[in-house]
């Protein structure tokens, strides 16, 4: 693969190499082999159920030990909200009242979404905002004709001239409207959030991944509520934000795996996908990190039981780490006795999900020290599971690797083979899928911070088909930050009630009951 002198300049003003570039056009050609799932993690069998006394202990203990740890909440929150209105432009682009009735328009073409949005129009936390505006552009919404109230309503909406919300970061549009008419967006209520389950001495620390373009955006909206959420809440935060790297960007290809280039022969990059975030999570420093996507808010009367199973989560973790740390002591003493590797090996494959290989019991004491160091030291991650109701999402399985090892894996269905009958089989019967809802331990036994790119599995990349400018591009994806990423991390799945899984992925999301006040 020949690249120019220019080509070097532009690959390295983005802080990569032109070896790294060539090993990513190296994985296109050769393709990137598919995860092998050897069965679905169910209840008992890699997912943990509770009952109501280990919920309530796992609470007790993370209140009473939260004091002596630093804790953060860690949100990407760098998407724009178009795939929200993905229906609404499509309307925009196709009716044309002149020729037919939105009625007849609908059912021709049974359009579900479109009719469920303008059934419940008032209810969305936008709507008065979007009314107004039409009144400063002299347009009395309600003396409209049902199809001219559609159209203008949802152009006010999505026009680059008026609100523009299509090009709006997720974080920051209208989310929820309270009854005292304040109108919140999911940003202020992972702040709501954060002060229930992520605060300590009425402190509480968040760490935003946002768009650069946006900074001022976010930095203005945390302006203008701090005040009103910490007058509600009784916390003060501490609010970062960082960036996608550019050096996480990855070369387009076209269909032949060479280059894709812009018409003046600049090579294309794109961003990687969330895997390039484990950059972002790397560089904090917290002994508890909360993971949760920008858009799984709910309204404030829900907010104390869904921040009941993130608790629940820190609290499993905590007992785990601490029972973890007190092994690594154990192991860096010179003599170890027979019941201390007996407890040591009950502790793996019971408490932490970790299969022993089978040839361990044959290794001479060093090598099984050697063993359940390698096997211990690493991060810990504590993931919520819900049961399976439909939703898309990555899913909790055993996974084997290429040495025949299993461990636990969130997996995504574009990582499994679906023309194998057999893997789709697994993934058809899978009970529970992830809501990316994480709980990460860090450190080490020692408090050193682990150097987490040390722990991904690079074979778990993706390979995605994309267009630019009408033109065919393959894109390669990062392994996702809570797939391939943290695939060498310790894995504890727990499962949790769906009330903790609401996100926002269309427009219509914002009429279901956890975003609605009654």
């Amino acid at each position: 693969m020949s690249f120019t002198d220019k080509d070097i300049k532009q690959i390295e003003a983005k802080g990569l190499t032109l070896e790294q570039v060539e090993s990513q056009i190296e994985l296109f050609k050769t393709g990137i082999p598919f995860t092998n799932i050897a069965e679905a993690a169910t209840i008992g069998n890699g997912i943990i159920g509770l009952d109501t006394k280990q919920i309530d202990e796992a609470i007790i203990h993370f209140e009473t030990k939260k004091s002596n740890a630093s804790l953060l909440k860690f949100v990407p929150a760098s998407g724009a909200a178009t795939r929200m209105f993905k229906f609404l432009f499509q309307f925009i682009k196709e009716y044309n009242p002149n020729k037919e009735s939105l009625n007849a328009y609908i059912n021709k073409k049974n359009l579900r979404d479109l009719a469920l949005f303008l059934v419940g129009i008032e209810k969305f936390p936008f709507y008065n905002q979007v009314v107004e505006h039409l009144k400063t552009k002299s347009i009395d919404f309600n003396s409209l004709s049902t199809s001219d109230q559609a159209l203008h309503f949802v152009n006010a909406m999505l026009d680059e001239s008026q609100l523009n919300f299509g090009n709006s970061p997720k974080g920051l549009l209208p989310f929820h409207k309270y009854k005292s008419s304040h109108i919140s967006t999911a940003f202020e209520e992972h702040l709501y959030e954060a002060a229930i389950y992520a605060s300590d001495d009425n402190k509480a620390k968040l760490h935003f991944t946002i768009s650069e373009r946006h900074k001022d955006k976010f930095s203005q909206e945390f302006k203008r509520i701090e005040e009103y959420v910490e007058d509600n809440t009784g916390v003060s935060f501490d609010i970062s934000f960082s960036y996608q790297h550019e050096s996480t960007d990855t070369i387009a290809v076209n269909l032949n795996d060479e280059p894709f280039r812009e018409d003046n022969g600049r090579l294309v990059f794109r961003p990687s996908g969330h895997g390039a975030l484990l950059k972002n999570l790397n560089a904090l420093d917290a002994d508890i990190i909360f993971v949760k996507n920008i858009d799984n808010v709910v309204v404030k009367q829900y907010k104390e039981e869904m921040a009941k199973y993130k608790k629940v989560l820190a609290g499993i973790l905590l007992k785990l780490q601490n029972k973890t740390f007190e092994y690594m002591n154990v192991l860096d003493k010179t003599n170890i006795s027979e019941e201390e590797f007996n407890k040591m090996e009950t502790f793996l494959s019971e408490e932490m999900c970790i299969k022993i290989s089978g040839e361990y019991h044959k290794y001479l004491d060093k090598y099984k020290i050697e063993y359940l160091r390698e096997k211990l030291d690493r991060p810990i991650r504590i993931c919520g599971m819900v049961k399976n109701e439909g939703e898309p999402g990555g899913g909790p399985f055993w996974v084997r690797d290429q040495f025949g090892n299993l461990s636990l894996q969130i997996v995504e269905s574009a990582q499994i083979n679906l023309k194998n009958k057999w893997q789709k089989e697994i993934l058809t019967n899978a009970t529970h899928f992830n809501p990316v809802d994480l709980v990460c331990g860090v450190k080490n036994y020692k408090g050193e911070k682990f150097e987490l790119e040390d722990f991904v599995d690079a074979d778990a990349a993706f390979i995605t088909k994309k267009t630019k400018a009408g033109k065919a591009l393959k894109a390669l994806e990062l392994p996702g930050l809570w797939n391939g990423s943290m695939a060498n991390w310790n894995t504890i799945f727990v499962e949790v009630p769906i009330i903790t899984f609401n996100p926002v992925k269309t427009v219509n999301d914002l009429l279901k009951a956890p975003h609605q006040i009654n």
